[in-house]
């Protein structure tokens, strides 16, 4: 009996077209959302000419308004939208896509004002917009509008996109346009200004295939910044311009070299392997993972050498690790990989330095230490315990309860503990220097 009382379409339906119509004629009063999604919903029922001109008098009423949108009420404005574009995106593109399309490019339009007035922290009424932009290209498909005049229709959704809700603009318009029509695009962001036209100009390169014409969009300035002559280079190398590529990525050498820069890195093993280099591409890699102890470029080093070099190379790469001057992330590399052995010597030698901060690093690497190395692990455990209280991190005071009966259970396994303090004297300690701490005392205890 239960059932039949749960609210789905299934029962709603059972109650009759009557009873239904008086529930929301009931439910609607004073709620001017819901009352506007049921005026949509009857226009909707005549056909697609008297939909469209509901869509058309609200998304006039949503570009005359100024009020500004908060959080509390940001609900009701996605709501009205949602509703605007899958009546459009539905019955009206399926009856009619030109008018479809007509109307798409009009909601699309409101976007920068809706946006410019609406708190968005969530980013629900821009991600809208974007899934909006999505139905462009089928919609302008079936519309069959000549490329001259869709891409004159575009261009001013390409200029108004300053919330990047239209990023995606072209490559979703792309097939509908065809060369032609992005030739024509690319014509008017040159005549209204090639800067502001800059991204767009890229997507059309890029749409058409054009690597000359994406080259172009970027200077000496731009392509010496690691990261976008690495873009670049990609893209020369998926069009099968190695030599380009590599030229490309010279120069920007200077900056990768001075700065951290994993995009030009990998995308230089990719050019250094497409041009047959493979022992400079595997210097590289070893040279990538020296820096910054990078497993990934380390195993992929690994598997390229001959059977029984890549033991010598691994051994000579956690000698690398363990004398790399970060400390944390030699320890996190050595655990990961994994070379436990290793790890828990590491962390034995630097036993009173480990910064009790890096939970992210300690916590897992204690963890996994303490099955077979119980004093490593407590050296790590100690250290986070002793910082939280020390800092007075009360939200870390749970964990660093936890910790300290890690270290008492792990003291049970300790046989030899090399100079490191026993646990008896180390709780005395920590009680007598921290015995003000009460909130963490009470949850030992607890």
């Amino acid at each position: 009996m239960a059932a039949k009382r749960t609210l789905n379409a299934k029962n709603l339906e059972g109650l009759g077209a009557a009873v239904l119509a008086e529930l929301l004629i009931e439910v609607s009063a004073g709620n001017a959302v819901m009352q506007r999604r049921l005026r949509l919903a009857l226009a909707a029922a005549e056909g697609a000419e008297g939909a469209a001109q509901e869509v058309r008098k609200r998304l006039a009423a949503l570009a005359r308004a100024t009020t500004f949108v908060d959080s509390r009420k940001r609900r009701a404005l996605v709501v009205e939208l949602e509703a605007q574009h899958q009546t459009i995106a539905g019955p009206v593109a399926a009856a009619d896509p030109p008018l479809a399309l007509e109307l798409l490019l009009r909601f699309l339009e409101l976007a920068d004002g809706v946006l410019a007035r609406c708190s968005d922290s969530t980013g629900t009424v821009v991600g809208l917009f974007q899934r909006a932009v999505l139905d462009l290209g089928p919609l302008a498909i079936a519309a069959a509008l000549p490329a001259e005049v869709l891409a004159e229709q575009l261009l001013e959704l390409v200029f108004e996109n300053g919330y990047g809700q239209f990023d995606d603009l072209i490559p979703a318009v792309a097939e509908a346009l065809g060369d032609l029509g992005l030739r024509y695009l690319e014509q008017g962001c040159r005549v209204q200004g090639a800067c502001d036209g800059h991204p767009a100009l890229l997507q059309i390169a890029e749409c058409l295939g054009d690597v000359d014409g994406y080259l172009a969009q970027f200077d000496a300035k731009q392509l010496a910044w690691p990261p976008t002559a690495a873009a670049v280079a990609r893209h020369l190398l998926q069009a099968g311009r190695s030599q380009q590529a590599l030229a490309v990525l010279d120069g920007a050498a200077a900056g990768a070299a001075a700065w951290h820069s994993p995009e030009w890195d990998d995308t230089r093993i990719a050019v250094l392997e497409s041009l047959g280099r493979n022992d400079d591409a595997q210097q590289l890699r070893w040279s990538c993972f020296a820096k910054t102890l990078s497993a990934s470029h380390l195993r992929q080093h690994l598997k390229r050498l001959a059977a029984f070099e890549d033991v010598e190379a691994e051994q000579r790469a956690f000698a690398v690790a363990e004398a790399h001057p970060m400390r944390l992330l030699a320890l996190d590399f050595l655990v990961r990989w994994p070379a436990l052995q290793r790890a828990g010597r590491l962390v034995l030698v630097h036993g009173p330095e480990w910064d009790g901060e890096a939970y992210e690093i300690l916590a897992p690497a204690a963890e996994r230490l303490s099955a077979d190395q119980p004093l490593a692990a407590t050296v790590l455990l100690r250290a986070m315990l002793v910082f939280a209280l020390s800092a007075g991190r009360t939200k870390r005071y749970r964990h660093a309860a936890e910790h300290l009966r890690s270290c008492e259970l792990l003291a049970a396994r300790i046989d030899t503990w090399q100079g490191l303090e026993r646990h008896e004297s180390f709780v005395g300690r920590i009680r007598e220097a921290f015995g003000g701490r009460w909130s963490f005392w009470s949850l030992v205890e607890r």
